[in-house]
């Protein structure tokens, strides 16, 4: 036992209470099964004894729950970063092999009635009268938790709750390995000069290189010539519908999009039906009416009707200016085409906004790609990090093992060079082994240690941003450059916490509708001129870029604004509509296909296609954790746009003022993580409550 433990990387690694980073290096699928088999008996047995001895303690309640849970859930989330980042058909295998007993012990430890009744005990007790704000927070998350995990079901429900569970958490990683699967099966290889007509220089070089991938050889293609494999990846996909001008191959490719991991094996359409009930039931054993109400216990929103209110705000001010945006489209379109009864389809829309935009306001995605190479905007990113929280990031390549040659590694300290906090940077898209898609997670959290030490927080930053190709970096479209601000926003939440309990630190305990915050502010700032002039230099030349160009981005930020805000708000009804109205109203009985008809039909200008399986697609609310919970982007723009509109308001070339805002932001947004309420933490910055008044001027909504 001893032996086998000393040569298995992982199991090493989970077990060391203060853990440097993971020896990427050193795991192997094959580690995995083993691992994970020693850890949860040890789980189990220590779980057992302290509840034989449990004391009505912070220490015994909290303290000891996360030091006995910590091995198993440190492993659990390696194995799980790679099943994203680096998947494999042995690290399918070994995952599924052990995630059912995962999540029954995971949920052994949940249900403890010995430790809910401690917890219990400990919140009304003389002592927790004594806890700072933080651990009380913790007290009272950790009491939610255990109820929202059946800690009160007895008997056949209770056994129930478990196989519920179980399941759910195997049919989202089915879920997430089809629609990968699916995404990877298809794609068009093109070989004639027509067929790539319009499409832009980078474009041509991304899908040469993928066409010399997939066929193993470094001469078989080349950007002029050919052949191009154009894939449903982001990067490719994307520009692809906004600049081919063959149309019939951006119809092939969209309804491709659009009917992803809907038939055959890797259909998800009868997953999405069980998931669905298997939420329904689970909901119901907790005695909620319906999923979406067993969400909102551990959200910022206060009712249904909250979210709902928003909801409906937002498509009062946003569909008409949606309607209008297709019209004007359309017209422009008719004229440019010289046909006069031209109707716009789906794949004729990216097309015509992107010709639309062009000419509007000058410019082309990629006129700007040359002034966005990611080393020169990692630059600028860090420097505005740098000026508005008074930190420094530097890089620390070497100093962690990797899972892919690409993927980067850096160190976060204070003014004075005191490591705060460090994260590992994978940027580019490999459809083969990596989801596509952008997030943060969590790789260690903030933790004081009895003896007064602290362990640092580690971070993953994970994009899907176009690769590097025929010798040039990576040259960034804007919205590639926008989604690195958010997702580092994330990350500074998660590095430069200063709460000490890991239960609190940094984005845990925050509730989930508010965690989008310092992402989408983060995003604000690539419209600020200081920011972008710091980061928008030619990769050649050097050139910065011309200010007549970034005037017309800003000017552009708006575009078609009605029909974005329109988007997000059909997504969010959808996921709504999905969990709170699906399989509980007699209205809504049917199927999912006509769920999303009828939430299409009162949010959409542009009907979905009757062969749209957009949901078999749709991971965010199926395998990630937006279920019932996708309108968090906008109830978080709400209080982004807001904080953002304190440092307009106090002028952003009034250098002292923006700085002073900016450490206050990190005092509170950033600093306090989920140790306080999210109104009390934004009110710390911004002085008042939300108003959702910025978020529809920022939009261009406002009449």
């Amino acid at each position: 036992m001893h032996n086998r433990a000393m040569s298995n990387s992982l199991l090493q690694y989970a077990r060391n209470p203060r853990r440097g980073l993971p020896p990427f290096d050193q795991i192997r699928a094959d580690q995995v099964e083993p691992a994970v088999a020693e850890l949860l008996p040890a789980l189990i047995r220590d779980l057992e004894q302290l509840e034989e001895k449990l004391t009505i303690s912070w220490h015994d309640v909290v303290e000891r729950v996360s030091e006995l849970a910590e091995p198993t859930s440190i492993a659990w989330g390696v194995v799980s970063h790679l099943l994203g980042v680096d998947n494999s058909d042995s690290l399918r295998q070994a995952h599924d092999a052990m995630q059912p007993q995962v999540v029954e012990a995971m949920l052994r430890l949940s249900q403890s009635a010995p430790l809910y009744r401690g917890l219990k005990q400990l919140a009304s007790s003389g002592e927790f009268a004594r806890l700072d704000e933080a651990q009380k927070r913790v007290v009272q998350a950790a009491i939610r938790d255990a109820e929202l995990a059946g800690v009160g079901l007895q008997g056949e429900k209770r056994e129930r709750f478990l196989s519920i569970e179980r399941e759910l958490a195997e049919l989202a990683t089915r879920f997430s390995n089809q629609l990968l699967d699916a995404n990877k099966a298809f794609s068009l290889t093109l070989t004639a000069p027509d067929e790539v007509a319009g499409l832009p220089p980078t474009l041509l070089a991304a899908t040469a290189e993928a066409a010399r991938r997939a066929s193993g050889s470094e001469t078989a293609a080349s950007p002029t010539t050919g052949p191009w494999r154009i894939t449903l990846d982001a990067p490719v996909f994307g520009p692809f519908l906004e600049h081919s001008q063959r149309r019939d191959l951006r119809e092939k490719l969209y309804r491709a999009y659009v009917t992803r991991a809907s038939s055959g094996e890797l259909d998800n359409a009868p997953l999405i039906e069980r998931i669905l009930q298997l939420r329904q039931e689970k909901a119901a054993l907790l005695g909620f009416a319906t999923f979406a109400e067993m969400s909102l216990r551990s959200k910022m929103a206060p009712s249904a009707a909250a979210v709902e209110k928003l909801l409906g705000e937002l498509r009062h001010a946003a569909l008409p200016k949606a309607r209008a945006e297709l019209g004007e489209l359309t017209e422009f379109a008719r004229q440019r085409s010289g046909d006069a009864s031209l109707k716009l389809l789906h794949w004729d829309v990216p097309f015509w906004s992107e010709r639309m935009r062009e000419e509007r306001y000058a410019y082309t995605d990629e006129e700007l790609r040359p002034f966005f190479a990611l080393p020169r905007v990692l630059e600028g990113l860090f420097a505005t990090a740098e000026r508005l929280f008074g930190i420094k990031v530097r890089a620390a390549d070497g100093a962690a093992e990797v899972w892919n040659e690409s993927v980067r590694f850096f160190k976060v300290a204070d003014a004075s060079g005191r490591d705060l906090a460090a994260f590992f940077l994978d940027p580019y898209s490999r459809p083969e082994t990596k989801r596509g898609g952008a997030w943060m997670d969590s790789a260690l959290s903030r933790k004081r240690f009895s003896d007064g030490s602290a362990r640092l927080p580690v971070a993953y930053l994970v994009c899907n941003s176009t690769t590097p190709s025929d010798g040039r970096p990576s040259l960034m479209t804007f919205r590639e450059v926008e989604t690195l601000f958010h997702e580092f926003g994330h990350g500074l939440q998660h590095m430069l916490t200063t709460i000490d309990y890991a239960e609190a630190a940094g984005i845990n305990n925050v509730e989930w509708d508010a965690v989008e915050l310092p992402s989408q502010f983060m995003e604000n700032w690539c419209y600020d001129e200081a920011t972008i002039f710091k980061l928008a230099r030619h990769f050649e030349t050097g050139e910065a870029l011309p200010q007549a160009l970034f005037d017309k981005i800003k000017a552009a930020r708006n575009y078609r604004a009605g029909s974005q805000t329109s988007r997000q708000v059909y997504l969010a009804a959808l996921d709504w509509a999905l969990h709170h109205r699906y399989l509980y109203e007699p209205d809504f009985a049917g199927s999912v296909q006509a769920v999303q008809k009828r939430v299409a039909a009162d949010n959409t200008v542009l009907t979905p296609l009757e062969e749209d399986r957009f949901l078999c697609g749709f991971s965010h609310i199926f395998a990630g954790g937006y279920s019932a919970g996708y309108y968090s982007y906008k109830w978080a723009e709400v209080l982004s746009a807001d904080a953002f509109s304190a440092f307009t308001e106090a002028g952003l070339e009034q250098e002292n003022d923006i700085v002073k805002l900016g450490h206050r932001f990190r005092d509170t947004v950033l600093s306090l993580g989920g140790s306080r309420h999210p109104l009390q933490v934004f009110a710390a910055f911004r002085g008042r409550e939300p108003s959702t008044r910025p978020l529809l001027e920022q939009s261009g909504l406002t009449k």
